[in-house]
This record gives C-alpha cells, structure tokens and sequence, in this order.
C-alpha cells in the first residue's frame, strides 16, 4: 500500500510541487490549506506522514502539531519559510521529526520523507532483537514500543531511533554525528542544536515516567546511555 502523505501549506504552488514530486514517488497525496482543515483531514483519514508549513490562517503549523501530539505519533515534517534557529528547535521540541526551510528541493524533500517512513516501517524487521533492556528501560524495535518499567513512553519516530542506537551500545559514547548518522541513515547535515533538542526531548519523557538519569552528557565527546534506574 502506498504510504498516505498529508501535506498542509497556505501556498497553493508548494501544494502542487509537494503533491507532483510524492505522486511521483509513489505516494498518496491529501491536502489541507490551512491548520483547521489539516485537522479535520486527518481526523478524517489518518495519514502516515505530515508535511506541515509553519506559517499558515486558522492555526499555525506549531499549534497543529501541539493538537495531533495529544493522540498521535504520525510523523511530522515542518516546512517553513524562516530559518531561525529558535524556529527549527520549538518545531522539534513540540513533537516534530525534522524540519526544512523553504525554498526546497523537492528531491531531498522526498528523501527525508522516505528516511523517516523506513524508521517507523523498521519496527516490522525479523533482524530486530526482541527487546532491547537496560536498567528497568525496555526498547520493543518490532513493535515500536518503549517503557520506563511499567509506563509506556510516547517517542516520535526519530526519538524512538535515537534510543534505539544508544541502547544497543549502552557503555558507549556516541558523538552527535554517530547518533543522526545512526537515527537518519541518510548524509543530511543537521546542527549540533537540533541533536540536543531531541536529546532533551528524550530526557523529559523518561523524567516524567520516573527515570531521572536516562541519557549522560560526556562534555566535549556526546552521549551515553544512563543507569536508568539500574540498581
């Protein structure tokens, strides 16, 4: 089946280069024109994925994704015509799985898409352990589950590969390029800021669900894995 692409943006031009560019891709294509409808859309037809402009009437793209995260993981990618580094950081902080800046090219645009629709598609490889286990945090790769003892975690798909990569080296220290390189699988350049904000996204829900030492910071190298709650 071909995967569902939502795309939402103001602009009916970016539509139509978003919708030729995944249709020629294999990709089904929605549209929304604004925030209000992108919601009723995809409460309508769930999509697989959501290109989603930042600046758009009737909600801005922040505010969309703030409201689909209250029940849903889907994939978001933030599209937007500024390219403020405090822009970039909200989007991811908020839920989004990448962010690109307009102008784009459509090539590497459907590239990032595929990127993160084989993360999420990675839960149903047979070569995936069971259940990756450290401390009282378990990772399930085939069913694209975490949780911190009994409190399941709510991980977007790039937070979710992320854990994944320093699960399965837990004494490991892993610099910021070895972590995208690892979460990506793509040669997208991606500041060192962005890598923390997923970093500390990852922190704030294991701290709400009771570990407070998930992932350690080794100035100047990157991050490992923390105790996270090992006796």
């Amino acid at each position: 089946m071909s995967p569902r692409i939502l795309i939402v943006d103001d602009d009916p031009h970016i539509r139509e280069v978003l919708r030729v560019a995944l249709s020629k891709a294999g990709m089904a294509v929605t549209e929304a024109a604004d925030g209000r409808a992108a919601l009723t859309r995809f409460g309508e037809d769930r999509a697989d994925l959501i290109v989603l402009d930042v600046g758009m009437p009737e909600f801005d793209g922040l505010e969309v994704c703030r409201r689909i995260r209250r029940t849903s993981q889907v994939p978001i990618l933030f599209l937007s015509a500024r390219d403020e580094e405090i822009d970039r950081i909200l989007g991811l902080e908020i839920g989004g799985d990448d962010y690109v800046t307009k102008p784009f090219s459509p090539r590497e645009l459907v590239a990032r898409i595929n990127v993160i629709l084989r993360r999420v598609a990675s839960g149903d490889r047979t070569a995936e352990p069971e259940e990756l286990a450290h401390g009282r945090l378990r990772l399930d790769p085939q069913q694209h589950q975490a949780r911190f003892g009994e409190t399941p975690l709510t991980l977007t798909a790039l937070e979710f590969s992320i854990l994944r990569t320093l699960m399965t080296r837990p004494t490991v220290v892993f610099n910021r390029e070895q972590i995208m390189g690892a979460a990506y699988q793509l040669n997208i350049q991606v500041s060192d800021r962005t890598i923390d904000s997923h970093i500390r996204n990852i922190r704030a829900k294991l701290a709400a669900a009771g570990c407070e030492d998930a992932i350690e910071t080794v100035h100047g190298v990157g991050f490992r894995l923390g105790r996270c709650g090992a006796p």
